[in-house]
Order: C-alpha cells, then structure tokens, then sequence
C-alpha cells in the first residue's frame, strides 16, 4: 500500500514518537477483520426516485409517439388512403418537420431523466467497507430503486479527491477503471473516521 509505505517514511523522519505513531497507524490500517468505514442508507429515496424516473420516461415517450402520430393520432382520409389529395389541400413538409422535432425533443428529455436518475443512483454509496488485511475496499452503492450494488476493488485504486473538512456536503471517490466520480453523503455516518482517513480517505494519484 503505497499510502502507508509513505506514512511509515514520515515517521521516520519525525523520529522516535514519530515512528510510534506510524506503526501504530500501520497496524489498524490492515484490520484482523471487516471493518464499516461508511454507511448511509436512503433505500426509500433511491426507490421513489426509481419510480419517478420510470414514470417521467414512459410520459415523455408517450408524448414523442403522439407527435409523430399527428392531431389525427394517425387516421387517414380515404382520398389519402388511395394516394388522392383533398381539393385545395397540400402536404405541408414544415408541419412533418415541427412534429419530428417535437418527437426527437420529447424522447431525449425522457432519455435524459432516465439517465440522470440511473447515473445518480449508481454512484450515490451506501456503505464502504475495508476488508480484512487492508488490501481491499467494498462499495455499495444504492443502484436504481435502492435494490443495491457492490464491487470490491484493491485499496490503491480508491482514491478521495478531498478531506472531510473540505467539503461542505459530498466526498467525491474516484475508482481506477470507472468512470465518473463515486458520492459519498457526509450526512452519513463514519464508525471509524481515522481508518477512514488513512485508507479510503486517502488521496493516490491513479
């Protein structure tokens, strides 16, 4: 663990109490067993924001299918059944392109909340726990309609881009080989803030 090898480093240079302090640290950050470093359940609000989601994308998709339906929901004249126009009637290519545009707008506003809502969902963390030994790091996020996620990664590969005290509100927490940032709520509980510091907590350049 790279973090840890540069603590020791530190206590070294700081001298015998140093030393003391950097072995000490060394010991709790590699637990005889699992440890909680984080939890913060809100399974409730990631259900409801599941179902607001879900409904906000059936609604707007209804309405692009109604656009491209047009004011007659679809029904044909004969005249345009057998490919004869009404007297003094033209197709008009400007209407077509209004309701395709209304369509093309309705389904990506629809498309855009079902992806915020999956997006928030997948990297809002439930809880955070360090595994036996240190090496490794459990995340569980609240997935979509809080039914839960978790992976486990290597601890060097978790990296906290600020300190608890920098931030008002939001960890973020950066996973090697994930896109986008991992949230942590600081309205969460901590069971182990020191542990939490110096393992999870820790910034690593990835």
């Amino acid at each position: 663990m790279a973090g840890l090898a540069r603590l020791a480093r530190r206590g070294d240079r700081l001298g015998p109490p140093g030393v003391a302090w950097a072995r000490a640290a060394l010991h709790e950050a590699a637990p005889a067993r699992d440890v909680l470093l984080f939890e913060h359940e809100r399974g409730r609000f990631f259900a409801f924001l599941g179902l607001f989601c879900a409904g906000q994308g059936v609604f707007w998709t209804s309405l692009a299918a109604a656009a491209l339906a047009g004011p007659g929901g679809g029904a044909q004249s004969p005249e345009a059944e057998g490919g004869v126009q009404g007297p003094g009637r033209r197709p008009s290519p400007g209407s077509a392109l209004w309701r395709y545009g209304l369509a093309a707008g309705c389904a990506s506003v629809g498309l855009l909340v079902l992806a915020a809502g999956l997006l928030f969902s997948q990297r809002s963390v439930r809880s955070v726990l360090l595994r036996k030994g240190g090496q490794q790091v459990t995340l569980t996020t609240h997935a979509p309609f809080g039914l839960g996620a978790q992976f486990t990664v290597p601890l060097r590969q978790v990296s906290c881009l600020a300190h608890r005290g920098e931030v008002p509100a939001v960890l973020p927490l950066k996973v090697k080989g994930r896109r986008f940032y991992f949230l942590l709520d600081k309205a969460g509980r901590f069971p182990n803030v020191r542990l939490f510091d110096i393992t999870v907590g820790a910034y690593r350049s990835l």
